[in-house]
C-alpha cells in the first residue's frame, strides 16, 4: 500500500485538498481510504456523506475512517491500570472508570498515529490518504514515534531485562512486589507498535503532498514545512496551490489578489517543479461534483526516494562526507553537535537526534558545510579506533 500524507499552513484548504485527492483515486479505481482525525465531521461535510469512528464506504473504491480518540483512550487507560493493578493496590490508589475518563492532550495524535499503523498493515486498500493536522502540528506528531522509541530505550533499556528472573528474590527481600515486569512488558509493546507506525513513516512508498493558498504566508509556510520534512527524510510528492483565483479579473478589485498569486505560483513552480493548483470555486467545496471540480490529481507513480543520509569517501585524503538533504535550510539556522554515537541536527525550528553508522561512530568530526541544500559533514577516520590494514 502507498501512504500519502497530507499536510499545509492551516486555514490552506489541506483536509479539502485530501479529500479531492482521495476521490480522484478512487475515480481511477484505486481502493482508496481517507483517514482523519478532524474533530469534527469535516469528511463528512466534504463528501455529503456522515462520518464516524467505523470506516464508511462512501463510493465503490472509496472509504472514510474518522477514529474515535476518546474511546481509544479509556480502552488504553483500563488496560493500563489492569497490567499495574499490583503497584495500584500497593498505593492504594482508586482506579478510574471509563465514563469519568477526559482524553488528555496527545491522545488525538497517538489514536491517529495508531490509525495508520492498523489501516498500513490491511490489504483492503492499495492508497491511504491521511489528511494531517495543520504543517507545525504534523511535524511534530510525524516526530513522536522515532522520539519515542527513543526515550524508551533511554529510561528503560531493552538489555536490563537480562535480570528479570532476580526481581522474585528482590520482592520477597524486599517485602513488596516489584513493578519491574509489567512496566518493562508495557514499555516493550509500547516499542512495537512504535516501531510500526515508524515503518509505516519511512516506508519508500510514503510521501507527503504540501497544501497552501499561493501568497507571501504560504510561501514561507512551504518552506518551513519542506525543512522540517526533510529533517525526517520525508519526500514532498508535490505541491498543491489552492484557490487559484481565475486570471480574467482586469479592471475588478481581484487585479490586485490575481497578481500577488500570480508571482507566487511562478516562485514555486521554480522552486518545487511539480507544482498542481486547485480553483477557487467562489464557495466552500461540498459534496463529490465540487471535489470532482477541483481537479487534484491522483498520486503520480511514485519513485522513491534516495537513501538518507548518504555516505561517500573523498579519495585524497580517506575523508567520509555524510550528505543530508535539508532543502531550503539557511545556514545561520543549522546547528550541529556530536554526542556519542549521535548526530544533533538542527535545522529552523526542527532538530533530530540521527544515530550514526557503524563506520562513523569509528571517526571524528572534522568539519560541516551547506551546500546546493545539503548539509555535508566531514568525518576523518579516528586511528584509535579504525581497524588497521596488515
Amino acid at each position: 500500500m502507498r501512504t500519502l500524507l497530507i499536510t499545509g499552513p492551516g486555514g490552506s484548504g489541506r483536509s479539502t485538498v485530501a479529500a479531492a485527492t482521495a476521490l480522484t483515486a478512487a475515480q481511477e479505481g484505486t481502493r482508496t481510504l481517507l483517514l482523519s482525525a478532524d474533530r469534527t465531521d469535516t469528511p463528512g461535510a466534504l463528501l455529503g456523506a456522515p462520518t464516524g469512528p467505523a470506516p464508511r464506504r462512501i463510493t465503490e473504491h472509496l472509504t472514510v475512517w474518522r477514529p474515535d480518540a476518546p474511546a481509544a483512550f479509556r480502552q488504553d487507560l483500563t488496560a493500563f491500570q489492569e497490567r499495574a493493578a499490583n503497584v495500584l493496590n500497593l498505593l492504594g490508589a482508586s482506579r478510574l472508570d471509563p465514563e469519568e475518563v477526559t482524553p488528555l492532550p496527545g491522545a488525538e495524535e497517538l489514536a491517529l498515529l495508531r490509525a495508520i499503523r492498523d489501516a498500513a498493515l490491511s490489504d483492503a486498500h492499495d492508497l491511504l490518504v491521511v489528511d494531517l493536522p495543520p504543517a507545525p502540528q504534523a511535524l511534530a506528531l510525524l516526530a513522536l514515534p522515532e522520539e519515542l522509541r527513543r526515550y524508551l530505550r533511554r529510561l528503560l533499556p531493552p538489555e536490563r531485562q537480562a535480570a528479570r528472573a532476580l526481581r522474585p528474590v528482590l520482592g520477597r527481600l524486599a517485602g513488596v512486589p516489584m513493578p519491574a515486569d509489567w512496566l518493562y512488558d508495557t514499555a516493550a509493546r509500547w516499542d512495537v507498535e512504535l516501531a510500526a507506525v515508524e515503518a509505516v513513516l519511512g516506508d519508500r512508498g510514503t510521501a507527503v503532498r504540501l497544501v497552501a493558498e499561493p501568497g507571501p504566508a504560504g510561501t514561507d509556510a512551504l518552506r518551513a514545512a519542506r525543512l522540517g520534512l526533510a529533517l525526517r527524510a520525508l519526500p514532498v510528492e508535490t505541491v498543491v496551490a489552492n484557490r487559484v483565483l481565475p486570471e480574467d479579473t482586469a479592471g475588478s478589485w481581484l487585479a490586485g489578489p490575481v497578481a500577488q498569486q500570480r508571482k507566487a505560483l511562478d516562485a514555486w513552480r521554480e522552486e518545487y517543479g511539480d507544482l498542481r493548483t486547485a480553483p477557487h470555486l467562489g464557495h466552500d467545496p461540498r459534496g463529490l461534483d465540487d471535489l470532482t471540480a477541483l481537479a487534484v490529481p491522483a498520486p503520480a507513480p511514485h519513485t522513491p526516494p534516495a537513501d538518507w543520509p548518504v555516505t561517500d569517501r573523498i579519495a585524497d585524503d580517506g575523508v567520509l562526507v555524510w550528505h543530508i538533504p535539508l532543502p531550503g535550510a539557511v545556514r545561520e539556522e543549522l546547528d550541529l553537535v556530536r554526542r556519542g554515537d549521535e548526530l544533533l541536527v538542527t535545522a529552523g525550528p526542527g532538530r533530530r537526534i540521527v544515530p550514526l553508522p557503524s563506520a562513523l561512530r569509528r571517526c571524528t568530526v572534522e568539519g560541516a558545510g551547506l551546500r546546493d541544500g545539503e548539509l555535508r559533514v566531514r568525518f576523518a577516520p579516528d586511528p584509535d579506533l579504525w581497524p588497521r590494514t596488515p
